[in-house]
C-alpha cells in the first residue's frame, strides 16, 4: 500500500471512529522503530500488537521477530484489520478484529513476550482504558515487556501503577511529537496475576 493510500484509509478510520484511532495520520516509520528500540523483538516468541491500524507498527514487528515467532495483531477497525490482512502476507502472522480488551482469551493460556500498543489511551473511556491495561499486564510474560506509544504523557502514571519500571523516551521529528514507554515487572507483589 502507497503511503498516500495509507494515510487516507487511516484518515477516513479516524473520521469515522476518532475516539477509537486517536490521530489524523498514522505514527511515522521513524516513531515506531524508536518505540520497537526499546523492546528485545529479536528474542520474542509471542508478539501481541493492539491497535495494529494500517500496519505500520506490524510491518517492523514482523521485520525484528525471529522466524519462528508469532504476532497477534488486534484491530477493531474492520477496514483496517482487512487493508493489514491483505497488504501483508506472513505466516507468523494473525489479524484479529476484535478489541484489545480480549487478548488473554485469544492467546489460550500463552504468554506474550512483548506487547506493543498504539492504542489512543486518552481519548478511550476509562472502563475500557483499564480493562485493557489490566488485561495486557496479565497477558504478558515474566520478564516481558509492554511497548506504548502516545501522544501525551497521560498514560505514563497508569503504567507505573501496573508495572515496576516504565523507561520514557520522546520521539520528536514525528507529527505531533510522540511519548514512548517501555514498561517491565510487577509494580507490587502479586501485580497482574
Amino acid at each position: 500500500m502507497s503511503r498516500l493510500a495509507e494515510r487516507a484509509l487511516f484518515l477516513r478510520s479516524f473520521i469515522a471512529h476518532p475516539r477509537k484511532v486517536g490521530a489524523v495520520l498514522p505514527t511515522s516509520r521513524r516513531a515506531v522503530r524508536d518505540m520497537l528500540d526499546m523492546g528485545r523483538l529479536e528474542e520474542a516468541r509471542c508478539v501481541v500488537e493492539l491497535g495494529a491500524g494500517t500496519g505500520v507498527y506490524t510491518g517492523e514487528i514482523l521485520t525484528r521477530m525471529p522466524a519462528d515467532g508469532s504476532l497477534l495483531a488486534f484491530e477493531v477497525d474492520p477496514n483496517l484489520a482487512s487493508a493489514i490482512g491483505r497488504q501483508i502476507s506472513d505466516r507468523r502472522l494473525r489479524v484479529l478484529n476484535e478489541s484489545a480488551e480480549d487478548v488473554a482469551a485469544h492467546l489460550h493460556g500463552a504468554k506474550a513476550d512483548v506487547i506493543v500498543s498504539g492504542l489512543p489511551y486518552t481519548s478511550l473511556p476509562a472502563p475500557v482504558r483499564t480493562r485493557i491495561l489490566d488485561e495486557s499486564r496479565r497477558a504478558l510474560a515474566p520478564g516481558g515487556t509492554m511497548l506504548v506509544l502516545q501522544y501525551s504523557p497521560f498514560v505514563e502514571r497508569e503504567l507505573r501503577s501496573r508495572f515496576g519500571e516504565v523507561r520514557r523516551r520522546v520521539s520528536p521529528l514525528n507529527v505531533p511529537p510522540a511519548f514512548l514507554f517501555a514498561a517491565t515487572g510487577d509494580s507490587r507483589p502479586g501485580a497482574g496475576q
